[in-house]
């Protein structure tokens, strides 16, 4: 986690008195994350490849969790952890290292850590995961402890979420936190009694989504859809479920389906579109060096959710979400690369020193004045040491 990061709170001017304590809730498999960068190809059978940077990290939900914590969120998550080394590295990092609320989590006996090792290259990724799944939480289980199992959800993804079918975790209980917001992993023909409860008790639900395995691509098959605030899909996901062959045309075709469309074009940023009132928005991707694009789909929710709860402008949110994730494809695995407030404040120090820089483009961020302190840490900043063991 970043150090000397700003403590702003993007919510502080919308707190109550009795509003809930938690911003964001959110359900999942917590994976660890090996990450090989630096690659020149993808692994050749037969034959060893070296890379040239390698990093260790809380993955799966933890990713996105991460993400919505350092953006100042008050985040709550609900996972399984296995009784092994991995599962106790991983608790302290995302409960000691970066404040999330581990009091709906457990830790299972006997069950090991799920594992992903993730190799980079080419702007490209690919990955190879190991677990089981958990057990039931056992009756009468206590919360917030290392005992019993809690969870479900997704394996995150660099573009978004995909479904990991080796280490699923077992339902959550029907009774989440009361929160702001709430993130539901949606799958063909799964629903999850949560999400109509944190909808019904006030959360708003960002929904994301998968490949569809059965090739179906029917939104009627994704029966939370219908408690969602906001949908998240890919472009590609988008135009198969919408049978359209244009993401903005897909967006508008989910806009009728739920509040708010939001698709992610990939290097073409994002394009949403905003059911009630009709606006659309459309911001383009920043252009970066990308060394790990692990979890970026994450992040991009995660800054997209911190600017609907902060009540911003649709095109602010978007641009927002797009900012953050471009950032945290520059650095190694999915929660390790998420960026806090020292990162952006940092970016936007830097970018607007830079000779030949668009004033149009620079004047779509013109709302992070508002939000960052006056004077910032130079760029790069060194974030986590990416590797398990070492002591800071």
């Amino acid at each position: 986690m970043s150090t000397d990061t700003p403590g702003i709170d993007p919510l502080e001017a919308l707190r109550a008195p009795r509003d809930p304590a938690c911003d964001v809730f959110l359900t999942g498999p917590v994976f660890l994350d090996i990450i090989f960068t630096g690659l020149d190809s993808a692994p050749v059978r037969g034959t060893e490849s070296w890379a040239r940077g390698m990093g260790s990290s809380p993955g799966g939900v933890a990713n996105m969790a991460t993400a919505l914590a350092r953006l100042g969120l008050h985040t709550s998550l609900a996972a399984a952890f296995g009784d092994d080394h991995y599962g106790e590295y991983c608790w302290d990092a995302l409960e000691q290292g970066e404040g999330i609320d581990l009091s709906m989590s457990h830790t299972v006996p006997g069950w090991h850590s799920p594992v992903t090792v993730s190799m980079a290259y080419e702007g490209e990724r690919t990955m190879v995961s190991h677990g089981h799944e958990a057990p039931a939480p056992a009756s009468g289980a206590g919360t917030g402890s290392r005992a019993g199992a809690a969870g479900t959800g997704s394996r995150a993804g660099a573009t978004g979420t995909g479904t990991s079918t080796g280490a699923a975790a077992p339902v959550f209980p029907q009774c989440p936190p009361r929160a702001r917001a709430a993130i539901a992993s949606l799958a063909p023909g799964r629903s999850e009694p949560w999400v109509a409860t944190a909808a019904r008790d006030g959360a708003l639900v960002f929904g994301d989504v998968g490949w569809d395995e059965t090739g179906r691509w029917d939104l009627d098959a994704l029966p939370d859809l219908a408690h969602c605030e906001a949908f998240l899909p890919n472009a590609e996901e988008a135009m198969r479920y919408t049978r359209t062959d244009c993401p903005r045309a897909a967006a508008h075709a989910l806009a009728e389906r739920v509040p708010l469309a939001v698709v992610t074009l990939g290097a073409e940023g994002a394009y949403a579109v905003d059911g009630r009132t009709g606006t659309a928005a459309a911001v383009p991707a920043i252009e970066v060096e990308a060394l790990d694009p692990t979890g970026a789909g994450d992040v991009f929710v995660a800054g997209f959710v911190t600017g609907t709860l902060a009540d911003w402008p649709l095109a602010d949110r978007l641009a927002f979400a797009g900012l953050t994730a471009a950032l945290s494809v520059q650095e190694f695995g999915g929660s390790l690369s998420a960026p806090g407030w020292a990162e952006i404040a940092a970016w936007w120090q830097l970018i607007r020193t830079c000779d030949r820089q668009d004033p149009a483009a620079l004047e779509r961020y013109a709302f992070l004045d508002d939000l960052l302190p006056a004077t910032a840490r130079a760029w790069p900043l060194r974030r986590a040491v990416p590797t398990i063991g070492f002591r800071q």
